[in-house]
């Protein structure tokens, strides 16, 4: 995408979880489109910081961090209000803030189960709900959820991260059934085995036993789920709702 042809120019995005990973590659995406973006961070402030420096720097346009924690309904309606203060509406959400606390479920603690479900599950919940508001108004809108092939698959030792990933297909899939008559569209990206902080824990034995069942027979970028959701974030997607779509190198084929 050239500086030439910026199809997002005029939308307020908002990122959760932005500063980072998969979430800063998006933020990068949609800012090189030529939305205004909002980041919100919870644990990374730098990070965060820092990628609002360089993508207005790049791309001249609108970057913010916001401090907010995706579980906590009074600070989603604390976040969105400053974002429309500062910067607009939020026309284009992307429901990325996500967390993981791996465990066979014999020794998994309720307090880890909960976590990563309030965090991925109830903050996808949240955010849509503060969003929605305006969309409606606006009659129009796109929500992006992140979803994951663990979600569609399952994976043993992530039954949390799993029961998380799935809920927001069905999500998705439900609200998209709800909004579409007034334009807002509202789909799920499920990547697959992508090199962030979340794999950097794997060992070597694991990541080569991952990437041998992956048909293209490689990890992806962030780049690649970031573009994704740039178009699902663009009028060029006017027409699709209530869609998974797996980036996962032919992983998950469903």
């Amino acid at each position: 995408m050239t500086q030439g042809h910026r199809p997002l120019t005029g939308k307020v995005a908002l990122v959760t979880g932005g500063g980072r990973g998969i979430g800063r590659a998006i933020a990068t995406e949609l800012a090189r489109g030529g939305a205004s973006v909002a980041i919100t961070y919870r644990g990374s402030q730098a990070a965060a910081e820092a990628l609002a420096v360089e993508l207005n720097q790049a791309f001249d346009v609108a970057v913010r961090p916001v401090l907010c924690d995706v579980r906590e309904a009074s600070e989603i309606e604390r976040a969105f209000a400053e974002v429309k203060d500062t910067m607009g509406a939020v026309s284009v959400l992307v429901n990325n803030a996500g967390m993981t606390a791996d465990n066979l479920v014999m020794r998994m603690s309720e307090e880890a189960w909960d976590d990563v479900l309030a965090t991925n599950l109830r903050g996808t919940f949240l955010s849509s709900r503060a969003a929605l508001r305006d969309m409606i108004r606006a009659r129009g809108g796109r929500i992006v959820n992140i979803t994951s092939v663990v979600g569609v698959s399952g994976n043993a030792g992530q039954a949390n991260y799993a029961a998380a990933k799935a809920g927001i297909i069905g999500f998705t899939r439900s609200l998209a059934q709800e909004v579409a008559s007034r334009g807002i569209t509202v789909n799920a990206v499920a990547p697959g085995f992508v090199m962030t902080d979340m794999t950097a824990g794997l060992t070597d034995e694991q990541k080569e036993g991952i990437r041998q069942r992956i048909p293209m027979g490689r990890y992806g970028e962030a780049s690649e789920i970031a573009s994704v959701v740039a178009f699902l974030a663009s009028d060029a997607a006017s027409y699709i709702t209530g869609q998974v779509i797996n980036v996962d190198g032919g992983l998950v084929m469903a």
